[in-house]
């Protein structure tokens, strides 16, 4: 899956450093609800059985989000809780710091969108979105989202409870 300023890959075994330093990351636990830290065994194990098994096996697709000129990872993406019975998946997406306000998360995320609803052929993707997270609900609505749902205090952050937001895309066929 190739953009302009990014492509989208396969998670490999050069990518255990990425990932360990994403998973490792106690700024974004809050995102994944991670209470403990990773270990690079655990990485290597999940990057092995990742390589190993498909989405319909799996349930979940890790890719890998690289600049098109420089081929430096700088983010990744997910489809996580993937139903083929009902054809739907959650969608999820981290850029690292530096490399965010650049426009990657869009590219990436429309990307995704592309090889869900055509290759996959799934019927919608929705996601969760914590409440004080303004640039992902504006990427997400930005992207054709629509916020359909509201989890009144659903997240304690920081001692702070926050409403997380329901977002879904039904894809354009089946609207």
């Amino acid at each position: 899956m190739i953009g302009e300023k990014v492509f989208l890959r396969a998670v490999e075994m050069e990518d255990i450093d990425t990932l360990y330093q994403f998973e490792n990351d106690v700024d974004i636990w809050h995102l994944s609800d991670t209470i403990m830290p990773f270990s690079r065994f655990t990485i290597e194990q999940y990057v092995i059985n990742s390589m190993a098994q498909d989405i319909y096996s799996l349930k979940q697709l890790r890719l890998i989000i690289c600049e098109t000129t420089t081929k430096n990872p700088v983010g990744l993406i997910d489809l996580y809780d993937f139903n083929p019975t009902h054809r739907r998946a959650g969608v999820g997406i981290i850029i690292a710091t530096p490399y965010r306000r650049k426009s990657y998360a869009s590219e990436a995320l429309q990307l995704l969108q592309n090889y869900a609803f055509s290759t996959l052929q799934l019927h919608q993707l929705y996601c969760s979105i914590s409440e004080d997270n303004k640039a992902s609900i504006n990427l997400f609505l930005q992207s054709g989202f629509i916020k359909t749902a509201t989890r009144k205090s659903w997240n304690n952050k920081n001692g702070k409870w926050l409403d997380e937001y329901f977002l879904q895309l039904i894809a354009n066929k089946d609207r």
